[in-house]
């Protein structure tokens, strides 16, 4: 984007004449020893909700804070009854006090720093605008936006392009994840249903084993006592038919060996119950395991598609009136070797390269290049990349023997794919940014030294 979707607001200025400043006891400093005018969003100051620009009110609000907490807030400001009305009513209702910039501008402030403070201080850390936006970057790589977005919109080195880029992000974000991701969401609902449903089975094979097992322990309790008292009245009475005496034990035998029967048949179901609940466990898990690697999968591969856009709307602005640079000039007179791949690929990443202004070596790992020619190759180059998918083990630890005998730095890819390279190239370009950082700025005066 040329220009930014939204005007920041501008915090009014405090002036002060020359009679209020003598009356303050300060005194005006020189205009040489001045220092330079600092943007408001540079002042060692957060930014209040209701400095912000209104169109930032609607993606902070809808992103930071949920429906509850929006219900329970703007029925103290507003008429709306939070019973009856919509989500889309106390959404609109919240930025309009945001926008008003009254009491309930306030409330919604001192709501997202409450809930955000451990962000809010994460991100006080930061020295620049470089820092800041390398904080935002890792809050991206890890998911946990809603935190990053509120600490950065108001924080003191937040620039309009910090705030420009990080707005444009979080819009890019939710189109991404709504075009690209239905399959995989609803892949994961399913899981999670099916997953929700195992551990309801599990719950009731559960307490109707502990309800087998109360009936059994009852039972032979019951038996026990039976017992007992028989035996006592036995003992206490001299029988006056034997007969009688050996019909009423043989009774109690058989009444105890039915009893004994009905226990273990108890007793083997309640340990087919635990086999398949441990079963059911145990498929779960394995559930829970192929979920989370189709999670980091996807976060990897959208990682790839941004920074895949990002170097096709990088390369149309340089073409244009922007002073931006694009992702893949940082191989502007670089030579780069590249090992295995497919042939298709090869030629479109040697195109874009060669475009660049960069030096392109492609050697297929000795399908039909000769293997010796890679070591000749190597030498003189400034990164070796190698797809960790289409290239053999023998070619690859051949080349990280050279290059660590040369000292040139290597990178796997993890496919053959032209946005696996042009991640690797946009990474790289913004951990050498991010280590030049931006020098102090000089603190000498030309009159007083």
């Amino acid at each position: 984007m040329h220009t930014p979707p939204f005007r920041l607001a501008q915090p009014p200025r405090l002036k002060l004449s020359s009679d209020e400043l003598a009356g303050t006891g300060l005194r005006a400093a020189d205009p040489c020893c001045t220092p330079a005018k600092v943007s408001p969003s540079n002042a060692k100051r957060r930014a209040r909700l209701a400095e912000l620009d209104g169109q930032l009110h609607c993606s902070i609000i809808g992103t930071c804070l949920s429906t509850h907490e929006l219900r329970k807030l703007v029925s103290k400001f507003t008429g709306l009854d939070p019973r009856d009305a919509s989500d889309l009513e106390i959404h609109h209702s919240a930025v309009e006090l945001a926008i008003d910039g009254g009491a309930g501008a306030k409330a919604l402030h001192k709501l997202l720093d409450e809930r955000y403070a451990a962000a809010v201080r994460r991100f006080d850390k930061a020295a620049d605008d470089v820092d800041l936006l390398k904080l935002w970057d890792d809050t991206l790589k890890s998911g946990d936006i809603p935190p990053a977005y509120w600490a950065l919109m108001t924080h003191p080195y937040a620039t309009l392009y910090v705030r420009q880029k990080a707005f444009g992000e979080l819009h890019m974000l939710s189109h991404l994840v709504g075009a690209a991701n239905r399959a995989d969401i609803r892949r994961l609902v399913a899981l999670e249903a099916e997953n929700a449903e195992l551990q309801e089975k599990v719950e009731r094979q559960q307490s109707r084993l502990q309800e087998i097992s109360m009936q059994r322990d009852a039972s032979i309790s019951a038996l026990n006592e039976q017992i007992a008292q028989f035996t006592a009245l036995a003992t206490r009475q001299t029988p006056t038919d034997p007969s009688d005496l050996e019909t009423e034990i043989s009774r109690l035998r058989d009444k105890l060996a039915d009893t004994d029967q009905r226990v273990a048949l108890h007793t083997s179901r309640r340990e087919a119950a635990e086999q398949r609940a441990l079963q059911e466990q145990g498929a779960a898990l394995a559930l829970r395991k192929s979920r989370d690697q189709a999670l980091e999968l996807l976060k990897l591969v959208q990682s790839e598609c941004d920074a895949l856009e990002r170097a096709a709307v990088d390369a149309a602005d340089a073409n244009g009136p922007g002073t931006r640079q694009a992702s893949l000039d940082s191989v502007r007179g670089k030579r780069i070797v590249y090992m295995g791949g497919r042939p298709g690929s090869n030629a479109a990443l040697k195109r874009l390269v060669e475009a660049a202004g960069g030096d392109f070596v492609v050697h297929d790992g000795g399908v039909e290049d000769r293997k010796g020619l890679l070591a000749a190759a190597l030498p003189g180059a400034d990164i070796v990349v190698f797809p960790v998918d289409c290239v053999d083990h023998d070619s690859m630890n051949t080349l990280k023997r050279v290059c660590e005998r040369h000292q040139i730095d290597y990178y796997p890819l993890r496919t053959a794919s032209v946005a696996s390279f042009v991640e690797l190239v946009d990474r790289l370009r913004r951990e050498h940014l991010a280590q030049l950082g931006n020098p102090p700025p000089s603190a000498f005066c030309l009159r007083h030294g």
